[in-house]
């Protein structure tokens, strides 16, 4: 078997989601609650434009998901706690001496470092849950990672970050040769583009301690998005920089020195909680699309919808407000996962 990461601009089956439910995820108070069930509904709305979702559902909140979302997703009903699916659940790969077969990698899940505020020993079960409702084959691993902490070109390039992978609460006697040679044999890399952090406002104690994909992607081979925060009175502002200086030094699988095109950060520095890391790297690629983050300012959007555009021929930029999403430690990119078409083995049911 080899195993391989399409990249996310391949064609896609559907797209996977988890439907929240109350927790300290989502807040407290009805208006807190109410906001995150809405946030996660218009994503779903969004990318159904575009391609099929597939929304797993706890049974607590099968007639509120049913109400939200309509007839036009499909739901899946199953133990939920986090709704993360980028990282909770399975890692859609393909074998392409097998044409047909689709692989679901199943990272052991420990909640981003087992902190005590979170909840995740049921959503960790979801990977096999999806594996087993489209007749992929299970990767087993016993790395712990999320998929928010990779990011892959298809052809052998990933983007981990240093802080993700070697961090002690999640794979203590890791080191980076371990890291590579279990992310070659269950995604298909031959070349790990280390980043040593991630943004600042993901250090704080419901953060993910540098997920890439806030950071960095490759919206084709050879090619980085990277988030440029302009404000010198943002930390973020160093981080980013020290990051492109980086990033323009390092080359791809192929040997080819990345271009880098800056996606600027929206003029936002803080909320009531500090400085923001809202970024506009957490867009995901659907077919013929991009659901791009939105931050309430109009300009900025816009902006960034053209530089995605731009980044991605041929796919239309739509952006919903990602806000309520941050304000709960993540993104549009970190709540969705794709799979790939592979003909009758991503058919699902």
């Amino acid at each position: 078997m080899a195993w391989r990461m399409p990249a996310e601009t391949a064609p896609h089956e559907r797209t996977w989601m988890a439907f929240p439910r109350e927790g300290t995820t989502l807040g407290e108070g009805a208006a807190e609650r109410e906001e995150g069930y809405e946030a996660w509904t218009a994503v779903a709305h969004a990318v159904a434009e575009f391609e099929p979702v597939t929304m797993v559902v706890d049974p607590a909140e099968r007639a509120r998901a049913r109400r939200m979302l309509g007839d036009g997703i499909e739901q899946v009903e199953a133990p939920v706690d986090e709704f993360w699916m980028r990282d909770h659940g399975a890692t859609f790969v393909v074998d392409d001496e097998r044409p047909g077969v689709l692989g679901a990698v199943d990272w052991v899940f420990n909640g981003w470092g087992a902190p005590a505020w979170s909840e995740w020993r049921q959503s960790a079960e979801h990977a096999r849950l999806m594996a087993g409702l489209v007749g992929a084959e299970l990767v087993s691993s016993l790395l712990v990672n999320e998929g928010g902490g990779i990011h892959v070109d298809g052809e052998g390039t990933v983007l981990v970050t240093e802080t993700v992978q070697l961090d002690p609460r999640r794979n203590p006697y890791a080191d980076r040769a371990r890291v590579e040679a279990e992310l070659a044999r269950t995604i298909g890399a031959t070349k790990a583009v280390w980043l040593p952090r991630g943004l600042t406002r993901d250090y704080d104690d419901f953060g993910t301690n540098g997920h890439v994909d806030i950071v960095a992607t490759i919206p084709s081979p050879g090619v980085l998005l990277l988030h440029d925060q302009r404000d010198p009175s943002h930390p973020d502002f160093e981080v980013s920089r020290e990051l492109r200086a980086l990033l323009s030094e390092q080359t791809d699988a192929a040997g080819r020195r990345f271009e880098i095109l800056d996606l600027p950060a929206p003029a936002t520095l803080r909320d009531d909680e500090g400085v923001v890391d809202y970024s506009y790297v957490n867009h995901l690629v659907v077919n013929g699309g991009i659901i791009a983050c939105g931050f309430g300012e109009p300009e900025a959007d816009a902006r960034a919808r053209d530089i995605l555009e731009a980044a991605y021929p041929g796919r239309r930029a739509v952006t919903v407000d990602a806000r309520p999403l941050f304000a709960r430690g993540g993104g549009i990119h970190c709540i969705t996962q794709q799979q790939p078409a592979v003909g009758a083995a991503g058919a699902g049911r």
